[in-house]
Order: structure tokens, then C-alpha cells, then sequence
């Protein structure tokens, strides 16, 4: 999967372009509740266990203040509650926003 074209914060939201044309726009909130990091999904260890992913999973009012590309397959977030770890693919992304996750 490509980049977006184009990847803005407009007011409490996400805004995607992606390389075909069609757009996407996606909450801060619903990119919080679906952040992929172990603080948010948890891990598992090599034993089986799982760590983590026991926190909110509702984030009324979280907004995005600010993205960095990760090279040309991922984005990453900062949100308004300091929540910064995670990576979102550009696969992952248009399945959140498509509601498809």
C-alpha cells in the first residue's frame, strides 16, 4: 500500500487523501481507542501471558495535535492525553478509517 497523498489534522480530526483519490476522515478520539501500541493493545510474552491492554478503551475529547510520517509505510501521533506510542501503517490506518479494523 502506498502513502497518502495527503495527510492533515483539521480541528479534532484526521483528514487522509489517499494515492487513489478517495478521502478519509477519522476522529482523534477513534485513532486513540485503536492506537496499536503494547500500552493500548497489550503483548504477549513468551510464555503466553498478556501485559497490558487492560486501560480505557473510550477517550471522549482526545484530539491529535501533531503526526510524524515514520518513513514511507506509517504514521505515528501525539495526542492531547500524551499518548505517543504506536504505530499505525498505512494499512491499518484505511482500515480504522473505513471502519473495518
Amino acid at each position: 500500500m502506498h502513502a497518502p497523498r495527503d495527510l492533515q489534522i483539521v480541528g479534532d480530526f484526521v483528514a487522509i487523501t489517499w494515492d487513489n483519490g478517495a478521502q478519509d476522515i477519522v476522529s482523534g478520539e477513534k485513532l486513540r481507542e485503536r492506537s496499536p501500541s503494547a500500552e493500548n493493545m497489550g503483548e504477549v510474552d513468551i510464555l503466553g501471558q498478556r501485559w497490558g491492554g487492560d486501560g480505557p478503551r473510550q477517550f471522549p475529547g482526545v484530539s491529535v495535535q501533531s503526526l510524524t510520517l515514520i518513513g514511507n509505510y506509517a504514521v505515528t501521533f501525539v495526542f492531547s492525553d500524551g499518548h505517543r506510542t504506536g504505530i499505525y501503517s498505512w494499512e491499518y490506518l484505511q482500515k480504522i478509517a473505513r471502519g473495518s479494523e
